[in-house]
């Protein structure tokens, strides 16, 4: 079989991988306020049911820009993911990036309590001041503590972003998010990944970014 190759330039590789995105929805209609953020992770994981199983919970497009303009940091389960969110452009609207998962006094709570290091990284989280954003794409114990905290009343996140990938509890930890009062971003099922979370997380920072201009 003769290989043909398209001669596309390195700096129009992602426009070009962006069309052939479209061109293969078809005649398949994505919300508006979502379609870049629903292309984005297509285009990370080469996955169009995506299309289909990212949820998101109402209005959560406004109120996730609207936290990521008032300072928000994020916090990850992975370093992964941590390296993969834009952290240049995040610092331009007062946030940061944050992974706890390396962290000795993480490691120690795990350790005394029995529990993940994912556990006690989200438990680290909770004293962190101004709007934050959980970015959780490994550790479906992170998600289903986080499902405690909000409901004992101790964490109010600007944003969930929930999309771990896995098989144990996995799909179980998203359902409970999705129950909660809390702004969410979800992959229903079992795929997912950090590399879904970072993609989530570039994709507000590239629409905001595109707003002003920049």
């Amino acid at each position: 079989m003769k290989v043909t190759l398209e001669n596309v330039l390195p700096g129009d590789i992602e426009k070009r991988s962006f069309e052939i995105i479209t061109a293969e929805l078809g005649d398949r209609k994505l919300p508006e306020d979502k379609a870049a953020l629903i292309k984005r992770v297509i285009h990370t994981s080469a996955d169009f049911e995506y299309a289909d199983t990212l949820c998101f919970s109402d209005g959560v497009m406004e109120k996730a820009l609207d936290a990521i303009k008032n300072g928000a940091s994020i916090v990850t389960d992975t370093q992964m993911g941590r390296s993969g969110i834009n952290k240049r452009s995040l610092a331009k609207y007062g946030g940061q990036v944050y992974c706890f998962m390396s962290d000795e006094d993480v490691a120690e709570a795990a350790r005394k309590n029995g529990t993940t290091r994912a556990v006690a990284s989200i438990e680290k989280a909770v004293s962190m001041e101004g709007p934050l954003i959980f970015a959780i794409g490994n550790a479906p114990t992170a998600l289903v503590r986080l499902y405690e905290l909000i409901e004992e009343g101790r964490i109010s996140p600007a944003l969930v972003i929930g999309v771990p990938v896995g098989f144990v509890n996995v799909v179980q930890s998203k359902e409970l998010i999705m129950e909660t009062d809390v702004p969410y971003i979800v992959a229903r099922g079992r795929k997912g990944g950090s590399n879904v979370a970072a993609a989530i997380c570039n994709a507000l920072l590239y629409m905001l970014d595109k707003t002003r201009g920049r």
